[in-house]
């Protein structure tokens, strides 16, 4: 049994610590002092081993993303990659100069692994985490966290059985828009929210196996994962009830082209997601109206161009894309642009490595993907009976 084999009690918040000072001067309260670290001067020392991580599946994500991220952190080492594909896997061995393997069981049977990354099709994530956690190893699992409720629900107890760490990645919480509607719905510019709007819009196919729908489970699984999320974060209580509609037309004839999704959540609150691959038109990011004033948002988060070219913590704005928030200052009605929060996706990792370490609590808990995959699930079935569906207790 490694090191880093079992979780062992619960750590103190490391992101509990005091607010921080980030741009524009705002004041980021404790649950972002993640965001305000500098994780190549704020990791503790490296510990003699590393923890070992195996990646499964060495496409977008598998290549792109996790690489790249789980490097930035001194704690975390790279050492294997699983893929069926002779040439990817030979990609993973220049590339990195790890160990590859074809299967996610050889890599666990043949290599020290520590954590596995599971970064393969989303109907492939409940199969591949059960037999990583089952093997006692540290699962984190691309998003969306897997197709539906039950698979879901599989995944934790597994993960519980085992005693081993469940995470969804779920990097969009370091989103600057994201942070940036939190900050300003904290520090009360708006007043409080009643409804919030939140839009993608695109005209082109969907590539690769997300154009498959028993692969990708449709227009909701992708997008659709990161909003549904970022909802949750930002409104209190419970989901009441769910309302969706897919359109299935053109190259989104299998998928679904178009979906508008339209959850109520118990204290009144609307909050309105669209997203679209079959649209030459741009609505604003964000809208969110408050019982004070308004925030608009065009936009998206800027630092995966900025990854891609190797310097993250090099990303920039267009400071034509900064929220504009029109609110009521001493008595008058006043506008103003706001700097967006400058935040990092490594803190996904970061975390990871602190909690396997025993200094943090786990930021992105399955729970919370779970309870995503419940309002998934309303949001297939109203789509299917053109109604509304009721969620019950559906928090967990």
């Amino acid at each position: 049994m490694t090191q880093c084999a079992r979780l062992t009690g619960r750590a103190a918040h490391l992101y509990d610590a005091g607010p921080a000072i980030l741009s524009g001067g705002w004041v980021v309260g404790p649950v972002h002092a993640y965001q305000a670290m500098n994780s190549s001067h704020c990791t503790p020392a490296s510990p003699a081993r590393r923890t070992r991580v195996g990646i499964v599946g060495y496409g977008s994500s598998g290549r792109r993303f996790h690489p790249y991220l789980l490097g930035r952190v001194p704690e975390l080492e790279l050492a294997a990659v699983a893929s069926r594909s002779i040439e990817r896997r030979a990609l993973a061995e220049q590339q990195h100069g790890v160990a590859t393997y074809e299967t996610v069981d050889e890599m666990l049977r043949r290599d020290t692994i520590d954590l596995v990354v599971v970064a393969t099709p989303h109907n492939t994530h409940c199969p591949i985490a059960c037999r990583v956690m089952e093997a006692g190893t540290h699962c984190v699992v691309e998003k969306i966290m897997c197709l539906n409720g039950a698979e879901a629900e599989a995944m934790i107890a597994a993960s519980r059985h085992n005693g081993v760490l469940l995470s969804v990645f779920q990097n969009r919480r370091w989103d600057w828009d994201f942070l940036t509607v939190k900050k300003a719905i904290d520090d009360g510019l708006i007043g409080a929210p009643y409804l919030f709007e939140i839009a993608r819009f695109g005209y082109r196919a969907q590539g690769g196996w997300r154009g498959d729908r028993v692969a990708g489970g449709g227009i909701l699984f992708d997008w659709g994962a990161h909003f549904i999320d970022q909802a949750l974060q930002l409104v209190p209580g419970e989901v009441a009830s769910v309302s969706c509609d897919v359109q299935y037309r053109g190259w989104g004839a299998e998928i679904g082209s178009y979906a508008r999704l339209l959850l109520r959540f118990t204290g009144g609150v609307l909050y309105s997601i669209e997203i679209g691959n079959l649209a030459r038109y741009a609505k604003p990011h964000w809208l969110v109206l408050g019982e004070r004033g308004s925030l608009v948002k065009h936009g998206f988060d800027p630092q995966e161009a900025a990854m891609l070219a190797g310097t993250i913590e090099a990303a920039v704005e267009d400071p034509a894309n900064r929220a504009k928030i029109t609110t009521e200052v001493g008595g008058l009605v006043t506008e103003m642009v706001v700097e967006s929060v400058r935040s990092d996706w490594t803190y996904y990792y970061r975390n990871i490595a602190d909690v396997l370490a025993g200094r943090a609590e786990l930021i992105v808990k399955p729970e919370e993907a779970a309870r995503a995959m419940a309002v998934i699930d309303a949001a297939m079935e109203s789509a299917r009976t053109v109604a509304p569906v009721r969620l019950g207790k559906e928090s967990r």
